[in-house]
């Protein structure tokens, strides 16, 4: 690699670095614990993968754990253009998905050519969820959430109408699909805290 490609390539490693640093000022819907403010996609990103590196021993012995965090490590990059939108929201998905995979080209094509389609292809996968590896990555995204909102008396499910039977198909078949010990867990929990039988 001569200097110049050197440089080239890291000024473009560092510009996508620079613009990543904007994923702090996305806010989620879902609230801190503690209920002090509302979580934002960075946190977001750190907590879940802290959340497959723990719970790795719910995965089937076929997925790679180093290769899931890596998934949930740029899941929600491309919030930085299209934003959050909660999963209990009132969505246009085929806008959402238009909007995230032109936030997906723009970020990941601030990279060098073998960066941009190697985490794009990561990206890809884990939106598609239908390997190993997304299906587990998917599961544990979908965990994080519930588990979070139950820790904080539902704050964040306030004004959203949710219902055990909106978690049961908007979490519990991703959850139940990837970690289906996680979803058995929790959906006892959530019947309990919705006041509905498990």
């Amino acid at each position: 690699m001569t200097a110049s490609e050197f440089t080239s390539r890291l000024d473009a490693q560092v510009a996508f670095l620079k613009e990543a640093d904007r994923l702090k000022s996305i806010l989620r819907a879902t609230p801190l614990i503690d209920g002090s403010r509302k979580e934002n996609s960075a946190e977001h990103s750190w907590h879940v993968m802290l959340y497959a590196l723990v719970l790795a021993d719910q995965a089937g012995p076929e997925v790679r754990i180093d290769r899931v965090i890596r998934m949930l490590l740029l899941h929600d990059i491309v919030e930085i253009d299209a934003g959050d939108h909660p999963i209990h929201g009132n969505v246009d998905h085929a806008a959402q998905e238009a909007a995230e995979a032109a936030a997906a080209d723009r970020l990941f094509g601030l990279l060098p050519d073998d960066q941009r389609d190697g985490f794009r292809a990561l990206w890809d996968e884990f939106e598609a969820a239908e390997t190993p590896d997304a299906v587990f990555a998917k599961a544990i995204d979908r965990f994080q959430s519930p588990v979070t909102n139950l820790a904080g008396n539902g704050l964040g499910w306030r004004g959203y109408d949710v219902t055990l039977e909106k978690l049961d198909a908007r979490v519990g078949r991703p959850i139940s699909r990837g970690a289906p010990g996680l979803w058995a867990w929790l959906r006892p929990k959530l019947a309990a805290f919705l006041g509905q039988p498990g």
